[in-house]
């Protein structure tokens, strides 16, 4: 009888805990089944939410991310964007250039024509950063041969009611050797890289590369004078070409920085002409890669100045001119209720529009079209660019307008030009203005 109830009991106590697994085990799915659940909205909002601030177009960049950053002292906030860019931090351009706005420049080609101006990346440090924003070609510097810490602080100011900036930053920059070194590092690593994807030698690839080591994208890099140079001479023009006209898609001369006193090619045709003659003579004896040269004007020369440095350009076979540089003067009508345009320096953005476009104009006039111009100053909308285009220039640079509306301006103005330009190429209307 013992035997019956201990067996009848274990059987109950077998029942029992078989039933309390049972129930356990009910209750366990779900609360499983929704860590699942939990875990994969998470995820899948977290990819979202990345997709969404790393694109160039999202909104957060122009109506979040600028404001706050404006919050910041002028060169702190511009510190801090090169920093973001270099480590990899900006947002991206996702969307392939549509076709219409395809350039061949200088024999390369380009996937869009809008690029950034000089004046950003002076070192060429954030240059992948850059060109990951979307734009077609970015110009570093102004590097000199030596190193400079430019002018004493505060050198730089927003001028927030006109949209425009004002500097007198100096040509701060590393040094012709050491910003040389940081671009020749990248090309190679970039190189590297690519030779491991496609199973290609470093040197096959090398010999038929942009030097921005993008197959349509072009790399610019802008030379001008150490403060410590004579004012004739030109052989920093030269020094600098030699040193980094090898990885560069173009070189940009600055003859035209108001900020320098030692420049004076910009406004002595005797000098200009003896500065352009050294360095396209320096360019022709290079062994084997010869960059094309491009001059950079100021927006203040008068009519009679422009036709002489569009003489000079064509007798020296200049490739290309940028129209154009700051400007020291104060255009009429800027709004400007805290008098930050009295600081003294170059002025940039919005207020310098009008000038920038009239030079263009006359340069590709007097030029006859045979060089190309690139226009540059207060564009800031798709509508400025086509301004520019029609008015004679293969391509164009922004940089004051990412001040006021973030790193999605590159994308906003290309998505812009497509719209506007309702099928036609962007090629086809350069000029168009000087034909009518």
């Amino acid at each position: 009888m013992f035997r019956i109830c201990a067996r009848t009991g274990g059987l109950r106590a077998l029942h029992g805990a078989a039933a309390s697994r049972g129930f356990g085990t009910k209750a366990a799915a779900p609360s499983r089944l929704r860590n699942v659940v939990w875990a994969t909205s998470v995820a899948v909002l977290g990819g979202l939410g990345y997709v969404y601030v790393t694109d160039t177009r999202a909104g957060v960049h122009k109506y979040v991310a600028t404001p706050l950053i404006r919050l910041m002292d002028p060169e702190d906030a511009h510190n801090l964007s090169i920093w973001c860019l270099k480590h990899g931090l900006g947002p991206v351009d996702r969307t392939d250039d549509a076709d219409v706005l395809n350039i061949e420049l200088w024999g390369k080609q380009m996937s869009n024509p809008v690029g950034l101006a000089a004046g950003f990346d002076k070192n060429g440090e954030a240059i992948d950063g850059l060109f990951n924003l979307g734009f077609g070609a970015v110009e570093v510097g102004s590097i000199t041969p030596h190193e400079q810490a430019g002018n004493p602080r505060p050198r730089l100011f927003r001028v927030d009611e006109s949209r425009a900036v004002i500097n007198r930053m100096g040509l701060n920059n590393d040094g012709a050797q050491v910003c040389g070194d940081r671009i020749k590092s990248r090309f190679w690593r970039m190189l590297a890289a690519q030779s491991r994807r496609q199973g290609e030698t470093v040197a096959s690839l090398a010999a038929g590369v942009n030097r921005s080591a993008r197959a349509d994208r072009l790399l610019g890099v802008n030379v001008s004078k150490s403060k410590a140079s004579v004012p004739e001479s030109y052989s920093d023009y030269v020094d600098g070409l030699n040193e980094l006209g090898a990885y560069a898609d173009y070189v940009v001369i600055n003859v035209s920085c108001p900020n320098v006193k030692n420049i004076r090619a910009g406004a002595d045709v005797a000098v200009l002409e003896s500065t352009i003659a050294a360095v396209v003579r320096a360019r022709n004896q290079m062994p084997d890669y010869r960059p094309p040269i491009v001059l950079k004007i100021g927006p203040d020369n008068d009519r009679d100045q422009r036709r002489l440095i569009a003489q000079l350009a064509i007798d020296y076979r200049v490739d290309g001119i940028i129209a154009t540089n700051t400007t020291l003067s104060r255009p009429h009508g800027m709004d400007d209720p805290n008098e930050v345009a009295l600081q003294t320096g170059g002025l940039s953005g919005e207020p310098l529009r009008k000038m920038a476009l009239e030079t263009t104009r006359d340069m590709y006039r007097l030029t006859k079209g045979r060089i190309p111009i690139i226009g540059c100053g207060g564009i800031s909308t798709a509508e400025d660019a086509l301004q520019f285009a029609k008015a004679g220039a293969s391509m164009i640079q922004i940089y004051s307008s990412m001040t006021y509306d973030g790193p999605g301006k590159v994308c906003e103005i290309k998505d812009g030009l497509v719209d506007l330009l309702k099928g036609r190429k962007w090629s086809d209307i350069v000029g168009e203005d000087a034909r009518s």
